[in-house]
């Protein structure tokens, strides 16, 4: 059996990151920029071994295509590849840069994941964990994966149906562009698609034995299963790869994608999925995704979670979650007509320029964070307590990038009780602390508050914490109640019974 070109670099020298929802939008953003990250930062005999997730064989395949497309041109273009080679690499030069060895150190493969069958979410976990993963194109053998250094959740669906257009007028005039752009209230959530036993469990429809758990867990609200359910049995599935056995090994990390606007008022508990329209469902499911990736380590969650990290064996040391935004970026995930989608990517731009820090607008650009959390040195990012904090893309007017951190109703930037300008961070090392340049204005955390941000109180947080608690043991007893009934009828193997 022939062995993977990775195969004769150093364990260390190999980076292995799982990609969800990698074949358009933000997802194919990510995937783009962690590669010229990746060339431009490790070093010169590292490998990157990225695994893009698709729904289908043909988009894994196309997936694969459009990223190695833009490995070649990067690979080829790039001045900064060619200055860390120390020369031009043109014919002639002294320089030893080739763009050949640039994308010899890449290699893209392909998994085949639902987030909205479950049965696809393991079996797809399953072939990570004890199986082979194949490149869709076939230009690489199959691979076992060792270990998952990064797993970006980004794949999701947004659930809306539209504008209110007197909404739009409404909140423009009462808060102004920049604020409309940035939290807008006038997104028409469609109403919640619930899935079914049979879809959940990728059943055969005339299959009388497939038993649905009973009610009220007979089905899942398609937003919460697609954004945050799915990913979160994904995530437990994966522990064995994303555990360590001793803390001298580089510790995995979960990067999880939420949205800037996921405040306290879009999740009730009682309407926890947003089935019944009392809450929109995208955002509804991203004050979820913050809760749970902010709180599990939290003394007063903590008993709750603990029963969710059970499944790394004998791994002690647990990956460590992280939360990014990719800011406002203008995808296919709102529905809108061509005409009216390049108004929104112009007035999203125009939004940029009038001093937004939170439009990066272009889906490449929107991926710095989740890019910046997945490649940084672990040191930095623990002398950041980057795992405390939601790390949004800020971008300059001119169109340059770098990681900020987001205020979040109920937990502030880092979930500390501070106040006035102690809250804010107004000196200088704000502004260069995860090696943006001195002098970004954008990153201060007093650009881009929401309009009726207010400060963090004790009670607030302790309400926080609490939110976090409720989320994780209703996941929890979600996740028991679904893998009874997806696993229940398969062999050891994942095969049906």
């Amino acid at each position: 059996m022939a062995s993977p070109p990775w195969a004769g670099a150093a364990s260390h020298e190999q980076y292995f990151v799982l990609l969800t929802g990698a074949n358009s939008g933000v997802g194919l953003g990510i995937g783009q920029r962690i590669i010229d990250e990746f060339l431009a930062s490790r070093s010169l005999s590292s490998h990157l071994i990225l695994i893009p997730t698709t729904r289908s064989v043909a988009k894994s395949r196309d997936t694969a295509r459009a990223l190695r497309a833009h490995l070649e041109r990067t690979a080829r273009t790039s001045e900064r590849l060619r200055a860390r080679a120390g020369g031009s690499g043109l014919p002639g030069s002294s320089s030893c840069y080739t763009p050949e060895s640039a994308i010899a150190r890449v290699h893209v493969l392909g998994l085949q994941l639902d987030l909205c069958n479950l049965r696809s979410v393991y079996r797809a976990a399953r072939q990570l964990v004890r199986g082979e993963v194949s490149d869709p194109t076939g230009v690489i053998p199959d691979a076992k994966i060792p270990r998952i250094d990064a797993a970006l959740f980004n794949a999701g669906v947004g659930g809306w149906s539209g504008l209110d257009w007197l909404g739009l007028l409404k909140q423009f005039f009462r808060v102004g562009l920049v604020q409309a752009t940035t939290f807008p209230s006038f997104k028409k959530a469609s109403p919640a698609a619930v899935l079914d036993h049979r879809t959940l469990l990728g059943g055969d429809p005339n299959d009388s034995d497939l038993k649905a758990p009973p009610p009220p867990d007979d089905g899942l609200a398609e937003v919460f299963c697609a954004n945050v359910f799915g990913h979160y049995v994904l995530a437990h599935e994966l522990l064995p790869l994303l555990s360590r056995a001793g803390p001298d090994e580089p510790r995995g990390r979960v990067i999880w994608t939420s949205t800037i606007d996921a405040g306290r008022e879009h999740l009730r508990f009682d309407d926890f999925q947003a089935r019944r329209g009392l809450t929109p469902p995208y955002e509804s499911s991203k004050r979820i995704t913050d809760l749970v990736a902010l709180t599990s380590s939290l003394p007063g969650v903590e008993k709750v979670s603990a029963p969710f990290f059970f499944a790394a064996g004998e791994k002690p040391v647990r990956p460590r979650f992280y939360l990014s935004h990719p800011g406002v970026v203008c995808s296919p995930l709102f529905p809108l007509s061509a005409v009216l989608f390049w108004a929104y990517w112009y007035a999203m731009l125009l939004a940029r320029w009038c001093g937004s820090p939170w439009h990066p607008v272009r889906a490449y650009l929107g991926a710095c964070a989740s890019v910046w959390l997945a490649l940084a040195d672990q040191d930095a990012l623990d002398a950041l307590r980057a795992e405390r904090s939601k790390w949004g893309t800020a971008c300059t007017p001119r169109g340059r990038v770098a990681p900020k951190k987001t205020e979040i109703e109920g937990w502030a930037w880092e979930g500390e009780v501070v106040g006035g300008r102690e809250a804010l961070g107004e000196k200088d090392e704000d502004e260069d602390e995860h090696g943006a340049e001195k002098g970004w204005s954008v990153l201060r955390k007093s650009r881009g508050r929401k309009w009726d941000a207010v400060d963090l109180t004790e009670e607030r947080r302790a309400e926080f914490e609490e939110d976090g608690r409720r989320c994780w043991a209703e996941l929890e007893r979600l996740r028991t109640v679904w893998e009874a009934a997806a696993l229940g009828k398969e062999d050891g193997n994942g095969n049906a019974a």
